[in-house]
């Protein structure tokens, strides 16, 4: 199972967070989107911050390990971690993938 995984942080941790998930073979890749305008609910207030957003892809497999880094490193106490399995993609991209994982 592949999975693209959303995390929403301070646009100031997404390059070390993507190059840390890389580097330790926990994401194939990470895209960095810069310029979101977080507006949320917390603790009872309305926020709003500014943000980027990480796409990582990765596999389902590595995805208990992933989601435990991704805690462990983000400076939120609830951060947002959204996974999204699909079930189509390039096959070409898929063996890469598979292969920048285990490797």
């Amino acid at each position: 199972m592949s999975l693209v995984v959303l995390v929403t942080l301070p646009p100031e941790r997404a390059h070390d967070m993507a190059r840390t998930l890389v580097a330790e073979h926990l994401a194939g890749c990470v895209n960095i989107l810069p310029g979101i305008q977080s507006v949320y609910r917390w603790q009872g207030d309305v926020a709003e911050d500014p943000e980027s957003m990480l796409l990582i892809k990765t596999s389902g497999e590595k995805y208990p390990e992933l989601e435990a880094r991704i805690k462990s490193l983000h400076p939120y106490e609830v951060p947002e971690i959204i996974a999204l399995q699909y079930d189509r993609a390039l096959p070409e991209f898929q063996s890469w993938l598979r292969e920048a994982l285990n490797s």
